[in-house]
C-alpha cells in the first residue's frame, strides 16, 4: 500500500517535470443566456445571450490540467486557421502553456463543442442544446511532416508522453510508431483514445473507460474480476506495461505486468456533478506522476484523486497541485497515518 507521504512527495515533484502531449486539440465553447419567452416560430425557448466562455477541451483540456499541476507541457497538435483555433490558442496561452508546437492548418476546422446554457439571473444555468463543429485531418496530409518534426525535436526534452486521441486524426499511426520505437523517447508513453485504444501497440500504458474496455472485449463487463481479465487481455495484446481502466463510481482497476490486479475505490462521493473531461484529468495526472518517478500503482492512485476532484466541478475543469495535495491530506485525516 502506497503511503500518503509518498503520494504527497510525488505531487511536490510535479513542478520539475516535463510532459509532451500529442493529441486532438478541441475548443469547448459555452454560450450562456437568460430565457426570454417561447418562440412563436417553434416550441423552443428564446435565450438572450449574456456571455461566452471558451475553455480548452479534448487534448487541450489535458494540457490545461498539466499546466494546473505545475508541469511543463509541450503540446504537439493542430488547430485550424480560424476563429475557434485562435480562441483555443489564446485560452492555452492564458494558462501558461507553450503553444509554439501547435501547427495552424489552413482549411482545417478546429473541432469545437458548443454548449448552450440557459437559466435565470443568479440561478444555475443548465445545458439546453449542443452542437459540434468537427473535421478530420487527412492521413497523409501536408500537416503530418511538421508534426513529426515537432515530435522528434521535443520528445527528448520530456520525461513522459501523453497521447490523447479524440478521433480527429492528429494521433497518426506514424506518430505513435515513432514515439513507441524511438531510441531517445521518454521512459513512459501513455495513451487515451475515444474509439481505437486497442490500436496503440508499443505504448507503455493506456487508460480506457469501462465502455471502451467493453468494446475491446466484445462483451459487457460486470464486476472486478471481469474488468481485470479484460484489462489484462488488452495489456497483453498491446505489449504494454499496464492498463488503467476507469470505471466511474466504481473507481479504477489497474493491471500491471507481473502484479496482481489493483482495484482502487472511487475518491470522494459517487454522486458527481459533471464528468465532462474527467478522462483528460486522469491522463494528465497519471502521466505527470510517472514523469515525477511514480510507479504505475502510485500514479494510478494519484490519478484517482485527480478524477475525484474534477468531477465535482461543473463544465470542463482542471485539478491543481494544491487541490490534489488537499485531497490526499483529507484522506489521511479521515483514516489516520
Amino acid at each position: 500500500m502506497t503511503s500518503p507521504a509518498r503520494l504527497l512527495e510525488l505531487v511536490e515533484r510535479f513542478s520539475g517535470t516535463t510532459v509532451l502531449l500529442l493529441g486532438d486539440l478541441v475548443l469547448d465553447r459555452f454560450v450562456l443566456g437568460t430565457p426570454k419567452r417561447i418562440s412563436r416560430e417553434a416550441p423552443v425557448i428564446i435565450l438572450r445571450r449574456d456571455a461566452q466562455r471558451d475553455v480548452p477541451g479534448g487534448a487541450a483540456n489535458a494540457l490545461a490540467n498539466l499546466a494546473a499541476l505545475d508541469v511543463q507541457a509541450l503540446p504537439v497538435g493542430v488547430v485550424g486557421d480560424d476563429e475557434p483555433g485562435e480562441a483555443l490558442l489564446a485560452a492555452l496561452a492564458e494558462r501558461g502553456v507553450d503553444i509554439s508546437g501547435v501547427l495552424r492548418v489552413a482549411g482545417y476546422q478546429t473541432p469545437t463543442k458548443v454548449r448552450i446554457l440557459g437559466g435565470g439571473p443568479g440561478s444555475l444555468k443548465h445545458q439546453v442544446a449542443r452542437y459540434d463543429i468537427e473535421d478530420h485531418l487527412p492521413a497523409a496530409g501536408v500537416w503530418l511532416t511538421p508534426v513529426l518534426e515537432r515530435l522528434d525535436r521535443l520528445a527528448p526534452q520530456a520525461q513522459a508522453v501523453a497521447l490523447s486521441d479524440y478521433g480527429y486524426g492528429t494521433v497518426a499511426d506514424e506518430a505513435v510508431r515513432r514515439l513507441a520505437a524511438g531510441g531517445r523517447r521518454p521512459r513512459w508513453t501513455c495513451a487515451d483514445s475515444r474509439s481505437r485504444i486497442a490500436e496503440f501497440a508499443g505504448v507503455d500504458g493506456v487508460t480506457p473507460n469501462l465502455q471502451e474496455l467493453e468494446a475491446t472485449a466484445g462483451r459487457s463487463l460486470d464486476g472486478d474480476q471481469a474488468v481485470a481479465a479484460a484489462a489484462e487481455a488488452l495489456r497483453s495484446r498491446l505489449g504494454a506495461s499496464f492498463v488503467l481502466a476507469t470505471r466511474g463510481n466504481r473507481g479504477m482497476t489497474l493491471v500491471e505486468s507481473g502484479q496482481p490486479p489493483l482495484h482502487i475505490p472511487v475518491h470522494g462521493t459517487d454522486e458527481v456533478a459533471d464528468v465532462t473531461g474527467a478522462g483528460d484529468t486522469v491522463l494528465a495526472v497519471l502521466t505527470a506522476a510517472l514523469a515525477a518517478g511514480a510507479t504505475p500503482a502510485e500514479a494510478a492512485r494519484l490519478a484517482n484523486y485527480g478524477g475525484g476532484v474534477v468531477v465535482m466541478k461543473l463544465g470542463t475543469a482542471t485539478v491543481s497541485r494544491s487541490e490534489l495535495r488537499q485531497a490526499i491530506e483529507r484522506d489521511l485525516g479521515a483514516t489516520g497515518p
